[in-house]
């Protein structure tokens, strides 16, 4: 310890304990016992994400709960509540957070990293972590207030209007639609537009709120422009209007909710609040009853001398045609699976316009680990271009050492990444530039080196080191997720130097990766024999419990053994028997709830395995989507809603992909496996399914699939990058694998 280091912990816990607090020292000592000894206790990344999240939720705690006659975004009506199932007591939590409805949705074009979201009920975010605007009915004796309803539809059309979030709110005689999209205008500037209908009786408010899904965000003033149907939110940002107003209303904390003073005049042109806590209500009042359209539009980028905003309202649709005109089509009966398939595409789209984003909202940052499982599913999609433009970032994020940083003290990140570059290569079928096939050479040598020496005679021995884990399966252990990833690392390093000509380096990557395998086979031997059991645990020093989920990396997407290993099959035996909540897998650490992407994860392992459960899991999943088609990171089991990180989580989407492809189209080594996952309800009325193109490393193949009479007939069509492959149909529904197969060339 150097001897600043150790003056500042003595100031520190001389100053706690002159005070009377608990002595940071001490704690933190307690607190890495927990852990294997490591070089990061945390990654400074996520504790200043976490100290963000309840810097927020402290702002909560002193605006929400005494001025609950407020309206409040969705998710604190609901977990306020006492007599709701989200309901979370508020006693000694020092934070109020969102627990129970991380469930919003991004509006977004393919070619723009711009994510405005909608909350449930149509409450929209033009601005990152910014404020929002909402819309009421106001009649004479009350105000609909969408927040508080139960029930609305919800849906996203991605069809009709190319991408839209469409809100219909119903009370006795009225409705209010709310249609949000991100359009451009006839300069190509980004502009987030909603489009307020009413229908029947009362009248249409549009309310500029200080909060967005997650909780307050601070509006300190708001002006009423001179000449304009438009206001002017802290000094910085325009709302404009495409109609005059009836009347507006303006209020600041001291005065209370704006709500409460529909029934004023209005006239005020400016307001202030040094507590940041203003509010306004445009009035369209509607004396005819009838219908009412009012046209909302926020240019995403800040220019105080616009006066009028104008819309291209077509360039929503004519960007998504373009971008998705090559990808592969799926057509299945199940309709719900469709549309869960047709929006993960489009979320993938919109999460990489310019980098590899992991949500639109709180996970808008890049990590390696994500970036993989999402640039995969685009490579499966043929989208070579755009991963390409991602992968040429990469260099620029690897440190001197070799070392792919995302969160500093996590070591998956350098085998995802060679793994990703090999899965390109193959692929695309195109060579790497010179500057990223340098940087894979060094990420390979930072994972020879960091592993530990293998005579430590330890369960850890030869292993790369303890490590912190952002898929939350602990504390800092020797987790078998890195050891894996790394394995395949080396791995895939040695193909790509293979494939340039250096077979010194090639020889020298396999042999280390066969190094690894070694000390990983003699590690799970000794846990074996301490847990009396084949099944992989987290890390060689746990017993087994959810975070064993981690160690299926082994067959899912790596694919480090032959389908018949007995550890993979009584690892994911272990989940199915012990982890899963209304059928989906329930993640105890950190999460506490139902984790999409890791479900689909045992889905694969279980498809792998030739095991009809497969289906089981998916349909689970299906049903924990949101009315949109979309996931948080985790969901709440009873309210349904996201419980942790971000919502529209694109992994997520990235894994249904994944999972859809490879019911119909899957590499098992060297050969391709077709239809293992279709089950028989989706061909049983003679009626034909399809995909394609997929993108495989053999080449793009697509699939038509009909049952006519007792045979399935299966069509292809392929462009193979040099000699056709081995191709196995192979049905995991019972129901099909008696039938005649009849498997053609179109």
């Amino acid at each position: 310890m150097s001897l600043n280091n150790f003056l500042w912990k003595l100031f520190m816990s001389r100053v706690a304990r002159k005070h009377g607090f608990v002595d940071p020292m001490v704690l933190f000592s307690r607190l890495v016992r927990f852990s294997q000894p490591s070089e990061v206790a945390a990654p400074t990344e996520l504790l200043r994400a976490t100290a963000v999240l309840h810097a927020r939720g402290l702002v909560n705690s002193q605006a929400i709960q005494h001025n609950l006659d407020w309206v409040w975004p969705y998710w604190v009506n609901r977990q306020f509540d006492p007599r709701d199932d989200a309901f979370v007591p508020r006693a000694f939590s020092l934070t109020h957070i969102n627990l129970t409805h991380r469930t919003w949705t991004a509006l977004g074009l393919p070619d723009s990293p711009e994510t405005p979201l909608v909350d449930p009920r149509g409450l929209v975010t033009p601005f990152w972590d910014g404020w929002s605007i909402d819309g009421w009915i106001m009649r004479k004796s009350d105000v609909v207030v969408p927040s508080h309803k139960k029930t609305v539809e919800q849906k996203l059309d991605i069809h009709e209007q190319g991408y839209a979030v469409i809100t219909k709110i119903k009370d006795e005689n009225t409705e209010l639609c709310i249609n949000s999209r991100l359009l451009k205008s006839e300069q190509q500037k980004e502009m987030c537009y909603t489009c307020y209908q009413l229908k029947g009786q009362g009248s249409l408010v549009i309310s500029v709120r200080p909060y967005n899904p997650e909780g307050i965000s601070f509006i300190e003033s708001i002006d009423v422009l001179e000449g304009q149907a438009a206001l002017l939110i802290n000094n910085e940002h325009k709302i404009f209007f495409d109609r005059q107003w009836s009347k507006c209303l303006l209020s600041n904390y001291k005065n209370g909710d704006v709500v409460h003073r529909l029934d004023e005049d209005g006239g005020l042109k400016h307001v202030k609040c040094p507590v940041g806590l203003a509010t306004a209500a445009v009035v369209f009042l509607n004396p005819t009853q009838e219908e009412l359209e009012v046209n909302v539009t926020v240019p995403l980028k800040s220019d105080k001398q616009k006066k009028s905003c104008i819309v291209r309202d077509s360039s929503n649709k004519s960007s998504w045609t373009k971008a998705l005109e090559k990808t592969p089509i799926l057509k299945i009966p199940d309709q719900k699976f469709q549309h869960l398939y047709d929006v993960a595409v489009r979320t993938l789209f919109i999460h990489t316009a310019e980098d590899v984003f992991a949500g639109p909202f709180v996970y808008k940052r890049f990590w390696f680990r994500d970036a993989a499982f999402i640039l995969n599913a685009l490579l499966s999609l043929g989208m070579f271009d755009r991963v390409e433009n991602r992968i040429q970032q990469f260099p620029a994020r690897q440190k001197i050492s070799g070392y792919f940083l995302s969160q500093e003290g996590e070591w998956d990140s350098n085998g995802e990444v060679l793994w990703l570059l090999e899965r390109y290569s193959r692929l695309s079928h195109r060579r790497l530039e010179d500057e990223v096939y340098e940087s894979a050479l060094k990420g390979a040598q930072w994972i020879i080196k960091k592993r530990l020496r293998d005579n430590l005679n330890k369960p850890h021995s030869g292993l790369m080191p303890a490590g912190f884990s952002a898929e939350h399966f602990g504390p800092n252990d020797y987790y078998y997720w890195d050891n894996f990833w790394s394995m395949a690392g080396l791995s895939s390093a040695s193909y790509l130097a293979e494939k340039a000509g250096d077979n010194k380096s090639a020889d020298r990557f396999l042999s280390q990766s066969q190094q690894l395998k070694s000390c990983v086979e003699k590690s799970l031997q000794i846990v074996a024999n301490r847990l009396e059991r084949l099944a992989i645990p987290a890390s060689p020093y746990r017993r087994l419990d959810s975070a064993a989920v981690g160690s299926l990396a082994a067959g899912y997407p790596l694919q480090l053994d032959s389908q018949k290993n007995t550890r993979l099959i009584d690892t994911v035996n272990y989940l199915m028997d012990h982890c899963l909540v209304e059928g989906g897998f329930f993640h105890d650490m950190s999460h506490s709830g139902i984790n999409p992407y890791l479900t689909l994860h045992m889905a694969q392992v279980l498809l792998m395995l030739n095991d009809p459960r497969y289906l089981d899991l998916m349909t689970a999943i299906a049903r924990f989507s949101t009315d949109t088609g979309v996931w948080a990171e985790a969901m709440h089991p009873r309210t349904k809603g996201g419980c942790m990180g971000d919502c529209q989580h694109v992994w997520a989407a990235a894994e249904w992909v994944m999972m859809i492809h490879h019911c119909f189209i899957r590499e098992e080594g060297e050969k391709l496996v077709l239809c293992s996952g279709i089950p028989e309800e989706w061909i049983k009325d003679e009626k034909m399914i399809s995909l394609g193109p997929v993108r495989t490393r053999h080449g793009k193949l697509a699939l038509d699939i009909i049952l006519s009479q007792d045979t399935i007939e299966i069509c292809y069509t392929a462009r193979w990058h040099t000699q056709k492959p081995e191709m196995e149909v192979r049905f995991t529904d019972d129901r099909l694998k008696n039938k005649k197969i009849n498997l053609v060339e179109v």
